[in-house]
């Protein structure tokens, strides 16, 4: 069997590492940039952290901030017009997921307008060449989109996720600053931290995991559980930002290689629907579902038990993958994440429409247990 790993040309690390930008441009002799974010960010400041650096060095830019916390098809098409119209040679995506998954379709359909309906993206699309050069600076320790060859895009006139897996999307350079998480409000922090350890647990043991991804997934989930809590109730605390923003890097270098599971297959129709929070939707199902999936996973949950702190000496392989869910759901109670549906305003009339979408996301296949529609119908309602 042949494995393939796609990561990035070249990654940045470190508290004020956004100051590198104008080297890294310099090296790639690019001259104009359009900042893909969203208006919070630019409200709030966390933007300007990255403008100021290129103001400094006398870099031009332009900034697009129509990005939704679920982004559109809209956003895209809005988005590859105003690249168009600045003259800009290069993508900066400042923010979540949101704004480096938008910054991925407009890179992509700028520079393969055959897709310019953009919905013919969804899978695995044979587009030929490269994205636009995008250059990512995650704000926020979670999603790990400025590592992956993953995008997600909300197809409004279907109300559906469209997962994009495409080789040809991942940012040409990432950079990885804590300082620009720094003003995260808590219950973010909480939800994105989550949702980079359901990355790394589904990553670790969907049908794609080996031997390369297995390291990187576990010493993520080691570190997530070591960190989390320190940037959710320590916010400025260098150690618990700078800690979550590698681990969830390290998650992301993996899961985009190996794909990931069920959780994900289940949590997307959460966004399209109901505009749940990806991260909260995540982490709300991930317990449960691990349950679900134990009875096939035994070995590589004894491993999550020891990552998390939960394993004991002498334990069975039954006791150390319910020690492992027990563990991760109480870290989920502990930051603060809903634990049923019903507290987001999803009601049990909902679950059809939910379920019909699960079966069909492009992540459900990655499960490594098999699951039928009655499966996801009982586990929707297990966490009703």
């Amino acid at each position: 069997m042949v494995n393939r790993f796609i990561l990035n040309e070249v990654s940045y690390f470190g508290p004020g590492a956004r100051k590198e930008l104008p080297g890294v441009i310099a090296r790639l002799g690019f001259k104009k940039a359009l900042i893909v974010t969203d208006k919070g960010l630019v409200k709030f400041g966390v933007a300007k952290m990255v403008s100021d650096v290129l103001e400094e060095a006398g870099i031009p830019y332009e900034i697009y901030s129509e990005v939704k916390p679920n982004p559109t098809v809209t956003n895209v098409k809005m988005g590859v017009e105003a690249f168009a119209e600045s003259g800009a040679d290069f993508l900066i995506a400042v923010g979540g997921g949101s704004s480096m998954d938008t910054a991925k379709g407009i890179g992509i359909v700028t520079n393969n307008p055959e897709f310019a309906d953009v919905v013919s993206l969804e899978g695995c699309a044979p587009t030929k060449h490269k994205t636009v050069p995008i250059i990512a600076l995650p704000t926020t320790a979670g999603t790990a989109a400025e590592t992956t060859i993953n995008y997600v895009i909300i197809d409004e006139a279907k109300q559906k996720k469209m997962v994009c897996v495409d080789p040809n999307d991942i940012p040409c350079v990432a950079i990885i600053d804590a300082e620009l998480m720094y003003s995260l409000p808590k219950s973010i922090t909480a939800a994105t931290g989550m949702d980079a350890l359901t990355h790394a647990i589904e990553g670790y043991i969907t049908k794609g995991a080996w031997e390369l991804s297995d390291m990187f997934e576990i010493e993520s989930i080691r570190m997530i559980n070591k960190y989390l809590r320190k940037a959710v109730y320590d916010p400025e605390n260098p150690e618990g930002r700078a800690g979550m923003a590698l681990a969830q890097y390290v998650a992301g270098m993996a899961f985009s290689n190996v794909g990931l599971g069920l959780v994900h297959g289940m949590a997307h129709p959460m966004g399209s629907l109901f505009d749940i929070p990806h991260g909260v939707a995540n982490a709300l199902l991930l317990p449960t579902i691990m349950k679900f999936n134990a009875v096939v996973c035994l070995d590589k949950y004894v491993e999550i038990a020891k990552a998390m702190g939960a394993y004991k000496e002498g334990m069975t392989k039954s006791e150390a993958a319910q020690a492992a869910c027990d563990a991760v759901q109480a870290l989920s109670i502990e930051v603060g994440i809903p634990q049923t549906l019903s507290e987001i305003g999803i009601k049990e009339s909902d679950i059809d429409a939910l379920a019909d979408q699960a079966m069909e996301d492009v992540c459900t296949p990655g499960n490594p247990r098999k699951v039928t529609r009655e499966d996801v119908v009982a586990l929707y309602k297990a966490v009703l």
